[in-house]
C-alpha cells in the first residue's frame, strides 16, 4: 500500500480509501467487519462514512469494528445531510453542524474524527458560518481537519479563504464524483484543490458499477445490483446510455487486453496524479478484493489514449440531466414583468 500525505496535511493516507456507506444496510455488520479486516491486512488505514448512511447504522458499524485499533484509523464521516424533519437539522448553519458531528461521534463511540467533510453544499447559507463551525470543533479537539466534497471549486477557494482569516488550516480534502465517464472535476476541481492545498479523494470510479460492463443497454438488470434495486443516487448521476456504451466499450477493450474492465476505469482513476486517494465502496467481499486487486493493473499509454477517445478530458459520456448534487447555478431568471 502506498501512503500519501493528505494535501498540505501532515495526515498520510492509504491510496485507496475503504468507503461504507452499504455497511449498515445492503451490507450486513458481519460482511462489513471482514472488509474492513482485510482492508487493515492490507494496509488501508483510511476509511470514509457519513452520517446519512443507512441512517446512521454505517456509523455505528465502522465505529465498533476499528474500536479496537482507533489510533490505526484515519477515520472521517460527513455532516449538512438531513437527519430529521425540523428546518435546523440539514445544512450549513453553526447549529446544525454542531448537533451532527456529536451524533457522528456517539455513533461512532470514538472521542474524536480525523476528517469531518461537509457533504455537499447548502447554496444559500453563508459558508462563513460553515468555516466558523468547523473551527469550533477544531478548537474542541472534536475534529482534526475539515473538509469539503461535491463543492465546486471557487467554494473550495472560497472556503480556504475563510479558514485562513478564521485562523485555521483550510480544507484538507476535497472529495469529488470522478470516474471515466463524469470527467468535469478535470477542469477546475482537481487543479484547485491542488492549488489550494486540499487532497483529492475521489469517489465512484466504476460509476456506480457502470463501468464493470455487467450492465447492458436494453437489458434489464440484475434485481440485486445497484441498478436493480433502482438506487437513487445511480439513477440520478449515471444511468445513462451514453454511460452503458462506454461501459460495453470499455469492456471489450478490457478482454481484448486481457484485463477486467472495472480493474481499467478504477486504475484510469488512480493514475491521476492529482488523485491523492480512490473511493472504493465495495457491497460484497469479492467487491472490495476487486477494489484491491486494480491497483496492480498495470497502465499503458495506449490505455490513455483509448480512454481519451473514448470520452474527452473534462467532459462527460453525454449532456443528459444534470446531477442533483451538482446543479447548474448560472441561470436565474429575473422575475418577469
Amino acid at each position: 500500500m502506498q501512503y500519501r500525505y493528505l494535501g498540505r496535511s501532515g495526515l498520510k493516507v492509504s491510496d485507496l480509501c475503504l468507503g461504507t456507506m452499504m455497511f449498515g444496510g445492503a451490507t450486513d455488520e458481519a460482511t462489513s467487519r471482514r472488509i474492513i479486516a482485510d482492508a487493515r491486512e492490507h494496509g488501508v488505514n483510511f476509511i470514509d462514512t457519513a452520517d446519512l448512511y443507512n441512517g446512521g447504522e454505517s456509523e455505528r458499524v465502522v465505529g465498533r469494528a476499528i474500536a479496537a485499533e482507533r489510533d490505526h484509523w484515519v477515520l472521517a464521516t460527513k455532516v449538512g445531510n438531513p437527519m430529521g424533519a425540523g428546518p435546523n437539522q440539514r445544512g450549513m448553519s453553526r447549529k446544525w453542524i454542531r448537533e451532527a458531528a456529536h451524533a457522528s461521534l456517539r455513533r461512532l463511540g470514538s472521542d474524536y474524527i480525523d476528517i469531518l467533510y461537509m457533504h455537499k453544499a447548502d447554496f444559500n447559507a453563508p459558508l462563513e458560518e460553515m468555516v466558523l463551525a468547523f473551527a469550533d470543533l477544531i478548537r474542541d479537539g472534536k475534529v482534526g481537519y475539515f473538509a469539503v466534497s461535491n463543492f465546486k471549486a471557487w467554494r473550495l477557494a472560497e472556503a480556504a479563504r475563510l479558514a485562513a482569516q478564521a485562523g485555521i488550516t483550510g480544507p484538507v480534502a476535497s472529495q469529488p464524483l470522478y470516474n471515466l465517464v463524469n470527467r468535469e472535476a478535470e477542469v477546475e476541481i482537481l487543479p484547485a484543490a491542488a492549488h489550494f492545498g486540499a487532497g483529492s479523494v475521489c469517489y465512484s470510479p466504476l460509476a456506480r458499477g457502470i463501468l464493470t460492463g455487467k450492465y447492458r443497454a436494453g437489458t434489464e438488470p440484475d434485481a440485486s445490483s445497484r441498478a436493480g434495486r433502482a438506487d437513487p443516487r445511480m439513477l440520478e448521476a449515471e444511468w445513462r446510455p451514453e454511460s452503458l456504451a462506454a461501459a460495453a466499450a470499455l469492456a471489450a477493450y478490457a478482454e481484448r487486453t486481457g484485463r477486467q474492465p472495472a480493474h481499467l476505469a478504477q486504475a484510469w482513476v488512480m493514475r491521476n496524479r492529482l488523485v491523492t486517494s480512490t473511493l472504493v465502496g465495495p457491497r460484497t467481499f469479492a467487491q472490495w478484493q476487486d477494489g484491491l486487486a486494480a491497483r496492480a493493473c498495470p497502465w499503458h499509454a495506449e490505455d490513455e489514449a483509448f480512454c481519451d477517445a473514448l470520452v474527452s478530458p473534462g467532459k462527460s459520456s453525454s449532456l443528459g440531466p444534470v446531477d442533483p448534487h451538482h446543479p447548474i447555478e448560472g441561470r436565474v431568471l429575473k422575475e418577469l414583468p
